[in-house]
């Protein structure tokens, strides 16, 4: 599966790079539950989603993202280019205000209420950058339609901060971790697929009759694609909502 970087390539990289980069800030920031960064995160997303489709308007666009004087304005204005596709026009110039709302006016520290709206907030903010992003790899994709399809399916999975990622080394910082559940993390934590050397090594491991085995029992429970012939993971959805709960149960203990 190409890279939602890659994905995007018809776009600058001045915007391409800040667009993936303060991405997986939200979603790492969103599963740790730091709200204030996530809508900080979402804040800045929408200005570099209005400078890229201000850009396409335009036919040259800027080397870098910027804040329009007032959002609200700006992007009414966008409303009134009938040559965008419709989503451009219409649909994501209604949301950025609405996100930007969010993370402006309603302030991420409700202190008093009930419920809490700081959740509720977030997933909302999280949710709908999901839907933009993907909206931009359909209109902007280089690679192949299915590709495409992918990579927009995969924006709904979520980062997790049990990894620790340097320079494509990575490692699972809980200790106690199995081999099935630390396979399924470590796929989630890249937007592309991974081969059983990659996982090995990651894992430390050296036992790859072992592994296979492993791995051939999570493509049986349906979580992870396994192809023997090209030793090539994928991560399925079922593999990803199960990531989430992994989370979630060590955010508890």
């Amino acid at each position: 599966m190409a890279e939602l970087k890659t994905l995007l390539g018809s776009l600058p990289s001045g915007l391409r790079t800040p667009l993936v980069i303060e991405y997986k800030k939200l979603t790492q920031n969103y599963m740790e539950h730091r709200w204030e960064p996530a809508e900080l995160s979402a804040g800045k997303i929408c200005e570099i989603v209005y400078s890229i489709i201000k850009g396409h308007i335009d036919g040259n666009y800027p080397a870098s993202p910027s804040k329009p004087r007032n959002m609200v304005n700006a992007c009414k204005q966008l409303e009134n280019e009938t040559s965008l596709p419709r989503s451009f026009q219409i649909l994501i110039p209604r949301m950025l205000p609405a996100l930007y709302e969010i993370r402006n006016n309603r302030g991420v520290g409700h202190v008093g209420s009930d419920v809490d709206a700081n959740t509720v907030d977030a997933t909302l903010m999280f949710t709908m950058v999901n839907w933009i992003l993907a909206e931009l790899v359909r209109v902007f994709h280089t690679g192949t339609l299915e590709e495409a399809q992918i990579a927009v399916d995969t924006l709904a999975q979520r980062s997790t901060p049990l990894v620790w990622d340097s320079k494509g080394l990575k490692k699972v910082l809980s200790p106690n971790m199995n081999l099935k559940d630390q396979i399924l993390l470590l796929s989630s934590s890249t937007d592309k697929d991974v081969s059983i050397e990659e996982l090995m090594g990651w894992t430390e491991s050296t036992n790859k009759t072992y592994y296979k085995k492993t791995l051939k029992i999570l493509h049986k429970e349906k979580l992870i694609h396994f192809d023997e012939n090209t030793g090539i993971v994928t991560l399925l959805p079922a593999g990803s909502n199960k990531v989430a709960s992994i989370v979630e149960q060590h955010a508890k203990t």
